[in-house]
């Protein structure tokens, strides 16, 4: 746990939809939370010692809480169940600090919200600050039924309810548009935001390369699933100890057999527990972490997913 941790109370845990949790944090001492930017996530250190990353929907001219949406993943590998099951009304929790990698980008154009399922979190805090400016927007909201729909009764009961579309998978008398159909509708300078699970980002992005739609911004709701790659070698830059790198296995798990341990949490290239400096070599970055000016620096990186480009990589360890 860093130093910049911030201790929370559950101020209130309810039902937001089908397995679906809504949680809200306030500070154990009664101060204004840090003030956030639409798109920004916190770290959350849980009960059976996991660190997950969740993203801040609430509006974000409000600091007095913080509140985050959770959904019971079926494939949960802890994070979500330990929310739902082990996370309590009252109980304290430690944060950190908010941290944005999915900024509206600044100016007067048309904005296009896309959201596929729980991935409408960090989209309805831009929704509540693009309305507090008045911008032109309109948020498509994907899910499988209105059951399944966070925010769905809140959006209808509040100004958001006249720029949000909601396209149910189960809706069989309403004709659910393409994404191509939306974004045809809007103006070309237009951008277009999309969170989601990854097979509807990939469905946002094929669609935007297929129209040549030019200013799309994402976040995964969840990280791609770990791929293979080549061979190399890390250096430990204290000792000058090689350690080989197999294809089918991550720096992480490779430097642990040997008895060399990073500290990880998420272990998907999201939360930046593990990220290590580079002496040498040049990264194969396949995180969520970085931003693109870090990974241009190429003097970091995350060992739990990101590989080398070169046969050595050197790292100060």
């Amino acid at each position: 746990m860093t130093s910049k941790t911030i201790s929370v109370r559950v101020v209130e845990k309810r039902r937001a939809a089908l397995d679906i949790c809504l949680f809200e944090l306030e500070r154990m001492d009664g101060k204004a939370l840090p003030s956030f930017s639409a798109g920004s996530h916190i770290d959350v250190y849980l009960p059976n010692g996991l660190v997950r990353q969740y993203s801040l929907c609430n509006d974000p001219a409000r600091t007095d809480r913080y509140q985050i949406c959770v959904l019971l993943d079926p494939n949960t590998r802890g994070g979500s169940k330990a929310m739902h099951g082990l996370v309590d009304l009252g109980d304290e929790l430690q944060i950190g600090e908010p941290r944005n990698l999915f900024h509206l980008a600044s100016g007067n154009h048309e904005v296009v919200l896309l959201a596929g399922g729980i991935g409408v979190t960090p989209l309805m805090a831009m929704a509540w600050q693009l309305l507090a400016q008045d911008a032109k927007f309109h948020l498509h909201y994907f899910a499988r039924s209105a059951e399944r729909t966070a925010f769905h009764d809140l959006i209808l009961q509040s100004p958001l309810r006249e720029k949000v579309s909601f396209w149910f998978d189960n809706d069989t008398t309403t004709e659910k548009p393409s994404v191509a159909d939306i974004l045809r509708r809007a103006t070309e300078d237009s951008h277009a935001y999309a969170c989601g699970p990854m097979g509807f980002l990939k469905y946002v992005r094929d669609t935007c390369e297929q129209i040549r739609w030019a200013h799309l911004h994402y976040e995964a709701f969840t990280a791609a699933p770990a791929e293979d790659g080549d061979a190399f070698a890390v250096r430990i830059k204290s000792t000058g100890e090689m350690v080989e790198i197999p294809g089918n296995q991550t720096v992480v798990e490779a430097l642990a057999r040997k008895g060399i341990e990073i500290p990880v949490s998420c272990e998907q290239g999201i939360c930046g527990t593990c990220l290590t400096k580079i002496c040498d070599g040049i990264p194969d970055h396949r995180d969520q972490y970085l931003s693109d000016d870090e990974r241009a620096r190429g003097d970091q990186f995350t060992p739990c997913c990101s590989r080398s480009k070169s046969s050595i990589l050197v790292l100060d360890l």
